[in-house]
């Protein structure tokens, strides 16, 4: 079957995403020095869903129904709730640049839950070798020494791969329960179905919201909720659209280098060596399972 090309459209799209994506991570590090965790949370998913919401109505986009509504509260706890809530808290301890690149470990917890739930998506030897070379990557990030002495540093690392398998079983869930729905809808009511998950937690664990915020927080948390998640969720299905799902996982390598820069730029931040060397192989380790790259060669 002929692979979907990448036109300079989806390209532009998918960049655009990795940059936007990218820029979160630096986000959720300026947002944290006034506000808690979950608050954080509340902010992202709150705003975006009313932003949405408002997009829903204008279009007169149909509603889900009482199943769906299940469907998507689910969703919104495994795709939003959890992952959202153990990235910035790993931010506590880590860089932001170390945390994306953790984060692009996504695809290979996707793959393997894949595998184990829809009989079109087995791990051929192929996508396995892949797998295995990007598992690498993350072990040689986070490294030995972690796992020897281990500490709150990489408490956090762990908590930024949980949220990892987080997503992956938000994608096996949402491509197996998930249908017959509008994509702006679904973000919406996943959107929806989280707050009303992480709105009680935050007002029981951090108390009521401070309004009192610095002008870099509010502008911040501004990014986070409308173009990070809002707008970030009708480029993903424009990106789909344009350059088909394969492609579409070329943004998880994309991401990284765009956080790492901002982190670099705005808050300073140096990696090790190891973190580097660990993304080369997560990204090789894609760039196996996807296929492309070895078929041109024997073609």
């Amino acid at each position: 079957m002929k692979q979907q090309t990448v036109s300079l459209s989806a390209w532009l799209t998918l960049l655009a995403l990795a940059t936007i994506w990218g820029g979160s991570f630096l986000a959720f590090a300026l947002i944290l020095r006034e506000v808690p965790v979950l608050t954080i949370v509340v902010h992202r998913v709150l705003w975006a869903a009313l932003f949405l919401w408002g997009l829903v109505f204008f279009m007169g986009i149909a509603r889900p129904n009482r199943q769906q509504w299940g469907t998507l509260l689910v969703m919104g706890f495994l795709n939003n709730v959890i992952p959202f809530s153990l990235i910035i808290w790993g931010q506590t301890q880590i860089e932001s640049g170390l945390a994306s690149i953790l984060n692009g470990s996504t695809a290979i917890f996707t793959f393997l839950l894949a595998a184990l739930f829809f009989a079109d998506e087995r791990l051929t030897k192929q996508k396995t070798l892949g797998v295995l070379v990007a598992f690498i990557g993350v072990c040689v990030i986070i490294g030995l020494d972690a796992l020897r002495n281990f500490n709150i540093q990489s408490l956090a690392q762990m908590a930024v791969i949980g949220a990892c398998i987080s997503y992956a079983f938000a994608a096996v869930w949402g491509r197996a329960k998930i249908k017959g729905l509008h994509p702006i809808m679904a973000a919406t009511g996943m959107l929806t179905g989280a707050c009303l998950i992480i709105i009680p937690m935050a007002l029981f664990v951090d108390g009521m919201p401070s309004l009192m915020l610095n002008l870099t927080t509010t502008a911040s948390i501004a990014f986070l909720a409308i173009p990070a998640t809002a707008l970030a969720y009708l480029l993903y299905y424009r990106a789909l659209r344009l350059a088909g799902s394969a492609n579409l996982s070329l943004v998880t390598l994309l991401v990284p280098p765009m956080a790492v820069f901002w982190g670099w730029l705005v808050l300073d931040e140096q990696l090790s060596p190891s973190a580097y060397v660990g993304f080369a192989l997560i990204a090789f380790g894609m760039m196996i399972i996807d296929g492309r790259l070895f078929a041109r060669k024997r073609h």
